[in-house]
């Protein structure tokens, strides 16, 4: 036989169980208590309240199901042998139902063809092959859960931009070939039974952002911050504490946060390029709930909708598409993650790829060129400067252009010297943070993101690093000249 299941069943769907059989959320209810499955013809049956072979196979009939003549009791298109014993609908008082959302998820209804190479099951598109495209139940590659691939490789099959699936979709695989989010190794893989905050965070796998049972495809872009349909039923983290799980995940910094809040160990890893040392910052740089927080002096709109009180004249009514031209998303109130780390083609924004911080070919996954500048000591000279820059889309600092018009910015509209710092070559990384304060201080006011790069910028002599909004005014070396 092909199969030869030897005397270790991991890999193939159990049968010849211990007694009794043990309940859970995704079986049908009566298959524990009764030893009965939901299939109304009774082909589908227990035997002595256990699974045995003649449960799925009838070795006196090959054919029942003429597409996969494999004597099966019945016909298995669409998942009807599965679902006789799983139950995608069933709800159970405080526990999640990893099948919840079926029904109207993109892989039960896609219609697209598939190929055999490799296999994703026998029927001819996505939706008839259902389960069986995901899921092999005899001597499956991946032990855990029968997957056809371990973790990320079984979503490859389909996702890697090859014609294995027609209409092809778009390669999120070649998107992690760029600077994108790592892949687990063998020894580390995540688990959908470990804790919602993901404290073996230095790589993620396709199921941290992604429900396959229940996502949905994105076909319109709705306004922040509410999750997209791709991440229909992805578990999240509470951006009041950082820790309390939120399932599903309603908005989408929620998913986010798993692995950028609260969770240990977090490092900072070169291939994302230079990562500023903030003046101001809560005791943990890459935790952005502070620094997002609604009680963050200020920061980019992601956690909540923009507060505000001084004008924001650079600021565009609709940030701008991929080229750098046409317009896009109106600005509204709020931001999404994925408005700055996204795949550098991606198709929200006028581009052909995936949408997603899967990966992009600029440093820090951001989805257009932002250059950050770097010095070998605070007050030291600036090793990148960008003289005049180019402020198109092809320029240093396209990825605030997205939002703010750069003319504005270097027309001193909000700051007299702006135009000087930047034609000067500065980044605006050296006095701006990014995403927000995250701390208070005594020395730094922090309105409009100003929090300087303090392997940057120096102290003027003993005093401390400083910056007053309402007299204009700062003390600090930076390039040597002191201000």
């Amino acid at each position: 036989m092909a199969d030869t299941f030897g005397s270790d069943l991991r890999s193939s769907h159990p049968f010849n169980l211990a007694l009794p059989l043990q309940d859970a959320p995704d079986l049908v209810a009566t298959l524990a208590t009764e030893g009965k499955t939901a299939d109304a013809t009774s082909a589908v049956k227990l035997n002595n309240g256990n699974i045995q072979c003649d449960t799925c196979h009838d070795a006196h009939m090959q054919s029942r199901d003429i597409v996969s003549p494999n004597f099966l009791v019945m016909d298995s298109s669409r998942g009807q042998l599965c679902f006789a014993c799983h139950d995608p609908n069933r709800i159970t008082t405080g526990q999640n139902n990893p099948l919840g959302g079926w029904s109207t998820s993109i892989h039960a209804i896609a219609g697209n063809t598939v190929g055999s190479t490799p296999s994703v099951g026998p029927y001819p598109d996505v939706a008839t092959n259902s389960c069986s495209s995901c899921h092999q139940v005899h001597n499956a590659p991946g032990a855990q859960r029968l997957l056809r691939g371990v973790n990320e490789q079984d979503c490859s099959n389909c996702h890697n931009g090859g014609n294995n699936v027609a209409p092809q979709l778009p390669n999120v695989y070649g998107e992690f070939n760029k600077i994108g989010h790592p892949f687990p190794s063998t020894k580390n893989a995540h688990d959908p039974s470990e804790s919602n905050v993901l404290n073996n965070n230095r790589h993620a796998t396709c199921a941290d952002c992604h429900n396959s049972h229940a996502a949905k495809q994105t076909a319109t872009f709705t306004i922040p911050p509410g999750i997209r349909p791709s991440q229909t039923a992805v578990l999240g983290v509470s951006s009041t504490d950082g820790i309390t799980a939120v399932s599903p995940a309603v908005n989408g910094y929620e998913n986010c946060l798993r692995c950028h809040g609260t969770s240990a160990g977090k490092a900072v890893n070169p291939i994302y390029g230079y990562l500023p040392a903030r003046v101001v910052f809560s005791g943990d740089l890459l935790n952005v709930i502070p620094q997002f927080a609604l009680t963050s002096t200020s920061s980019h709109p992601v956690l909540h909708p923009r507060t505000s009180a001084l004008p924001q004249p650079s600021l565009r009514t609709n940030m701008l598409q991929l080229d750098g031209i046409a317009p896009g998303r109106a600005m509204g109130t709020q931001n999404l993650c994925i408005d700055c780390h996204n795949s550098d083609d991606n198709r929200e924004f006028g581009g052909a790829g995936p949408n997603g911080p899967h990966g992009s070919r600029w440093t820090h996954i951001l989805e257009r060129r932002y250059e950050i500048s770097s010095a070998s000591a605070p007050g030291a000279l600036i090793g990148n400067l960008f003289p005049t820059p180019d402020l198109s889309v092809s320029g240093p600092y396209a990825m605030c252009a997205k939002c703010h018009d750069l003319n504005s910015v270097v027309s001193n509209t909000s700051f007299t010297e702006h135009a000087r710092h930047i034609n000067d070559g500065f980044s605006c990384s050296i006095c701006h943070t990014s995403h927000g304060m995250g701390g208070i201080s005594a020395s730094i006011t922090g309105e409009r993101l100003v929090n300087f790069d303090a392997n940057v910028v120096g102290m003027n002599g003993t005093n401390p690093i400083s910056y007053n909004h309402a007299t204009n005014t700062c003390s600090l070396v930076c390039h040597q000249h002191t201000h």
